[in-house]
């Protein structure tokens, strides 16, 4: 068994949390090691190889009692946190990492064990990428929301609310102009959110290879809404591979059709939440003391409205 002295925090993780949670942050990355003792006492788990960690999260692979393999997932408890878990329990390891325990006070998770070293990211051939991360998606949007999940409709219109601001904050017109265009497109979509649950954060490095399945989801973000709000991420995959192939507008079409023909979703209602989603990210930058929009951001936009 492993004790709290063997469990160290990455420097990643700790400067994640102090940068977006302050001393709240710093105070649970303080409280971590010995967060970690506890659940691997309570579920009487033992080590079974080195940590990693994300951003939000310190995962730890470990065996349980009958000698399974497992990974104990310990986050700050916050409402992505209690909505993962939502997700996690009404999807059932449908296309999805299968939810083992969960400790509803600190927010821990343990879960079935898959290959970390082998994401999507790993297939060189791209239509068989994103073909698998479709239908994937395709099973995961296919389920109703349940109660307790934030909505598509509320965040529409927080988007709204804060556009007149946000644009002052733009450096130039191009991307002004393209700001409200994304919100013009989100103001006529608005009034149908949609009711599937969302994964919101489906890219390559968020499928993993798996024992009971080929290819597994993991890390959802689970809200309420309509699916074209969740192709973002699958387009913006292993960006930077794409745009030194010279041809951005070509893949990114090529992406699109893969996803919402998998979806079976309406393309126009698609591109509009796909902006929609961009808005999202670019109000998020903005408020980060961004001035420019994201050249990512620019090009799908341009290769999703000039088809």
């Amino acid at each position: 068994m492993g004790t709290w002295e063997a469990v160290e925090v990455p420097h990643r993780l700790a400067a994640s949390y102090a940068t977006g949670f302050g001393e709240q942050g710093r105070a649970w990355i303080a409280g971590l090691p010995a967060l970690a003792a506890s659940m691997l006492e309570r579920w009487d788990l033992e080590r079974d190889g080195a940590a990693r960690a994300g951003e939000a999260s310190l995962v730890l692979p470990v065996l349980r009692p009958d000698r399974t393999a497992a990974v104990l997932r310990l986050q700050m408890p916050r409402q992505e946190t209690a909505a993962a878990l939502i997700g996690l329990r009404t999807w059932n390891g449908d296309g999805m990492v299968r939810l083992l325990d969960h400790d509803p006070v600190s927010g821990s998770m343990l879960l079935e064990r898959l290959d970390g070293a082998r994401t999507l990211a790993s297939v060189d051939d791209d239509d068989v990428a994103m073909s698998t991360l479709a239908a994937l998606l395709a099973r995961l949007v296919a389920v109703p929301a349940p109660q307790g999940l934030r909505g598509l409709g509320a965040i529409a219109s927080e988007m709204l609310d804060q556009l007149p601001q946000a644009v002052t904050r733009l450096a130039a017109p191009d991307d002004r102009g393209l700001l409200r265009g994304w919100a013009s497109a989100v103001a006529e979509l608005a009034g149908e959110p949609g009711d599937r649950m969302l994964h919101w954060d489906l890219h390559y490095d968020n499928v993993l290879a798996g024992r009971r399945e080929p290819w597994i989801a993991i890390d959802p973000e689970p809200l309420a809404g309509d699916p074209g709000f969740d192709l973002w991420p699958a387009l913006d995959s292993r960006w930077d591979d794409d745009v030194a192939k010279g041809d951005t507008p070509r893949i990114v079409r090529r992406r699109f059709d893969l996803l919402t023909d998998a979806l079976g979703l309406d393309r126009a209602r698609a591109t509009g939440w796909t902006l929609g989603r961009l808005l999202q990210n670019a109000l998020w930058d903005i408020e980060d003391g961004e001035t420019r929009l994201a050249p990512s951001a620019v090009a799908i936009t341009n290769a999703l409205l000039s088809r």
